[in-house]
Order: structure tokens, then C-alpha cells, then sequence
């Protein structure tokens, strides 16, 4: 737990620092004088398209490479491993194919985003130097997760990703950039040149190597590999639409869609810094389910689930009470446009999104690594079956706001199948007293920070605020020993700060 909980703690730390330009990028997005929200609401659409091509193009090789890594690294060490060389060479071509298709049917997407995304259609061939460079970094951060080199991984992904977005939006504000045009262009190239920087990291540090022979073991475990990725394919393919089909489905079927997308995009951004433990926590812990399955030991897996349940919840409800605590203030306070005050109900309801979905901790990567990872499949089928129509008729009634509540009600759903199916079979169970108590605690520091500081506005008001939760709920978590790893994390800051010998 020690290596996971380390791991975690320094990808958070990073991850964090990646949402701190995130937060930098979005607020230049949505300032006044820079770009409209129809550009901003592009780039965010690129984004989700991109992430759509990499679902379908990587024919379930992140899985592949979580399953059987372990079984590659032990029989087929060395120059013999053709691990990643058959996932890469796999994924070339299911993008190749995705490629076909999106030129094949570009006449539909033009008919369904013509008219409230225009946009989308005039810088629709750019987006796929996108996603081909996201699937290709998808498959090299896996296998490099594998290597227990998550904290890189997450460096290039979170924070050096969005330090090349920042320089094109700076160069684009001081005219260097002469045109959106340009700008679009040249965004393009974004994910290629992370998984380039990744590529030459790991041959660099002779941490991969490529082979065209088939090793023994991809002979031997031929119809496993098959079946799995059969079957993982299609759920991974279902929750990553999931994921994007709210920023399609605005473009689509709402009215001056980007700039309502844009909006949207603006709640999506702020919530995600809630996930951000999800993150790092996932990228430790999947070398050590995958190994603690393979060595039959159920108690690790239990501890866990349990350990990344409480952990995340801890965090996750934190964040969203300080979010929410001063996101009206900070729109003013940030001078950001009017329009953006319609995300707070957006913001409330991803919010919860998020801490139902953290609070359940790594039951997708539990099941993904078991033998039972034909579930992730059949989860992901409940999972758009309430999806789909919900997102439809919500947006339809209640415009962005219903958007958002379509996604909480999908995910709650489809945590809670994940929670039954790991109980009825495992006797696996992520909750404890101590989840219960940090609902209450978050809820309760909330109310007392809200009314006591409620008159006081500005820069002010939303320090002192924020100040104000972090040392009650903090307070709280420690005196009521909410997690077993607070004080050890406690204990190493105050050794690095040289409080304590």
C-alpha cells in the first residue's frame, strides 16, 4: 500500500499542478477580448471527438496490456516481448480503419453539426492528427503504467499537454497567431507530440523495445487475448462514449450549440480538479491488482478498494464544498463573461457526479483485472441504456442543466451494478462507517463556511472561505480518523519539511 499510496500522493501532486494551467487556459478561453465561445467551444469539441476516435481505434489494447503484463514480463522478458509492438501495430490499424470510416460518412456529420455547430464541419479533417496521437500515447501510457512510470505518464498527459495549449493561446492573444484558423491547426499536433515525447522516453531509457517475432506466450494465450479483447472492447468503447456524448449531444441538438458547449466545458473544467485523486490513484494501483490477481489475494484487492474508496471521497467532497463555496464570486471576481454564471448548476450536479463516482473507488479496475472482465461489457450496456435516452430528453427539456443531471443519474446507476456485482461474487465492498462520517463532515463545514462568510466578497471572500473549510475539514478528518493513511502522509510531509527526525 505504501507504493501505491506514494505514487498516488506524487500523480495528484503533478495532476494538480496540470489543472492549475487547465484552470489558467480555460479562464484565458472564457475572458473577454480573446476568443469567442463558439472557438472555445471547438476546441472542446475537438477534444471529444478525438477521445471518441481513440475509444474505437485501440481495440481494447489498454486492457490487453493491464491483463497480461505480468504473464509477458515473467515468460517472455526481454527483446522477446512483442507486448507493446503488437498493441501499438493493433491500434495503427483499428485507427487507420476509423479513419476510412470518418471520411466515408463525413456527408452524416455534416448534416448532423451543419447547422448549430458549423465549425465543427470546416476544421473536421484536423481532428484526426488528434486522435491518432491520443491513441498511440493510450497505448504507450499503459504499457509505461505497467513500468510503474504513472507519475511521468500523468506529467505529459496533465501538464505538459496543456503547457503546449497554453503557448498557442498566448502566441494567439499577442497576434503571433494571426487567425483561430491557425490556432485550430496547430492544436491538432497537441496529443502527437506528447506520445512523441512519451516514445522517446521509453526507448531512451531502454525501457521498451519492439520485436515483429510472436513470443510463446502471445502464441500460448492467443484465444485468451482474443476473447478479452472482444469483450472489453466494447464496454471500454461504451464508457468512453459515456464519457463524451454530452458535449456531442449539446452540439447537435441545441441552439448556438458551441457557445452553450463552451459553457458547459466551463463546469466540466472546474469539476474535473475534483477527479484528480481518481487519477493517480488508478495509474498506481493497476500493476498491483493485475499481479494481486493473478496471485489469488483477495485481501490486497479488498484493501484496496476500500483504501481508494475513502481516500477519494475524502478528497472529492473537500473539493466540490470549496467549489461550490465561492464559484458565483469567482465568475465576478475573475471578470469572466456573464454567460458563464449558467454553469453553477452544471457544476453542482458533475460535481456529484464525481463524488459518487470516486466514492465507489476502483471497482472498474478491480473487475477489468479479474477473470470476470466480460462484465466490463454488459455494465457498459446498463450504462447507455439509461445514458442515451436520458441525456437526449433532459438536454432537449432542461437545456445543459438536464445534461448534467442525465449524467448523474447514469452514473449513479452504473456504480451502484459495479458495487452489487463485486459484493455477490467477491465479497468485495468499497463503504465503511468512516464514508458516511465525511459526507456529514463536508456538508457540515460547508454550512458553517457558507453563512459565516457569506457578506463577504471578492478576492477576500473567496480566500477566506476557502481557508476557513480546509482547516475544519481537515481538523475533521484527522480527530475522526477518517482514513488509515492520513496520518502516514501526515507523518512523511512533516519529515520532507524537517518538522520531524
Amino acid at each position: 500500500m505504501s507504493s501505491i499510496r506514494r505514487q498516488s500522493i506524487i500523480s495528484s501532486v503533478v495532476i494538480y499542478i496540470g489543472f492549475a494551467v487547465g484552470l489558467l487556459n480555460t479562464y484565458l478561453f472564457a475572458k473577454e477580448g480573446i476568443f469567442l465561445d463558439s472557438q472555445f467551444g471547438l476546441y472542446n469539441a475537438f477534444i471529444a471527438i478525438a477521445t471518441i476516435m481513440m475509444a474505437f481505434a485501440n481495440l481494447a489494447m489498454p486492457s490487453f496490456i493491464y491483463k497480461f503484463y505480468p504473464y509477458y514480463k515473467e515468460h517472455a522478458g526481454g527483446k522477446k516481448n512483442d507486448l507493446l509492438t503488437l498493441a501499438i501495430a493493433i491500434s495503427v490499424i483499428g485507427f487507420i480503419l476509423v479513419t476510412i470510416a470518418g471520411f466515408t460518412f463525413k456527408e452524416l456529420i455534416v448534416r448532423k453539426y451543419g447547422t448549430n455547430a458549423p465549425e465543427i464541419v470546416t476544421f473536421y479533417n484536423w481532428i484526426f492528427p488528434l486522435g491518432l496521437g491520443l491513441t498511440v500515447y493510450t497505448i504507450l501510457e499503459a504499457y509505461a503504467w505497467q513500468l510503474q512510470k504513472s507519475v511521468f505518464t500523468n506529467y505529459l498527459k496533465e501538464v505538459q499537454w496543456r503547457l503546449f495549449t497554453t503557448v498557442l493561446i498566448i502566441l494567439f492573444a499577442t497576434g503571433v497567431i494571426n487567425s483561430f484558423d491557425l490556432f485550430i491547426k496547430l492544436f491538432s499536433f497537441s496529443y502527437p507530440f506528447i506520445a512523441l515525447t512519451l516514445l522517446l522516453y521509453l526507448l531512451f531509457t531502454r525501457k521498451i523495445n519492439f520485436t515483429f517475432k510472436l513470443s510463446k506466450v502471445t502464441r500460448r494465450f492467443s484465444k485468451s487475448i482474443l476473447r478479452l479483447c472482444a469483450f472489453v472492447y466494447g464496454g471500454s468503447l461504451i464508457f468512453t462514449i459515456s464519457q463524451v456524448f454530452d458535449s456531442l449531444l449539446i452540439s447537435s441538438v441545441l441552439d448556438d450549440a458551441l457557445s452553450k458547449l463552451a459553457v458547459y466545458s466551463v463546469g466540466q473544467s472546474i469539476v474535473a480538479m475534483i477527479q484528480v485523486p481518481q487519477r493517480g490513484i488508478i495509474a498506481a494501483s493497476i500493476s498491483h491488482l493485475s499481479q494481486a490477481w493473478k496471485d489469488k489475494n483477495m485481501a490486497l484487492i479488498q484493501k484496496v478498494y476500500q483504501r481508494s474508496s475513502i481516500n477519494q471521497l475524502i478528497f472529492a467532497c473537500g473539493l466540490f464544498a470549496i467549489i461550490i463555496l465561492s464559484f458565483t464570486e469567482a465568475v465576478y471576481t475573475f471578470q469572466l463573461k456573464g454567460t458563464y454564471l449558467n454553469a453553477y448548476y452544471v457544476v453542482i450536479l458533475l460535481g456529484l457526479t464525481k463524488i459518487i463516482d470516486m466514492g465507489t473507488g476502483v471497482n472498474a479496475q478491480i473487475i477489468g483485472t479479474s477473470t470476470y472482465w466480460r462484465f466490463e461489457m454488459l455494465s457498459g450496456v446498463a450504462l447507455l441504456l439509461v445514458m442515451l435516452p436520458s441525456n437526449y430528453f433532459l438536454t432537449k427539456e432542461f437545456d445543459i442543466t438536464g445534461t448534467a443531471l442525465a449524467n448523474l443519474i447514469s452514473i449513479s446507476v452504473y456504480n451502484a451494478i459495479r458495487i452489487i456485482f463485486l459484493w455477490k461474487k467477491f465479497k468485495l465492498f468499497p463503504f465503511t462507517m468512516q464514508s458516511l462520517y465525511t459526507v456529514l463532515l463536508a456538508a457540515a463545514c460547508y454550512g458553517i463556511c457558507h453563512f459565516a462568510f457569506m457578506n463577504v466578497h471578492g478576492f477576500a471572500g473567496i480566500f477566506l472561505r476557502s481557508i476557513a473549510f480546509i482547516i475544519l475539514y481537515a481538523t475533521g478528518a484527522i480527530g475522526l480518523k477518517l482514513s488509515p493513511d492520513i496520518l502516514p502522509v501526515m507523518q512523511t510531509i512533516k519529515k520532507k519539511l524537517g518538522l520531524r527526525r
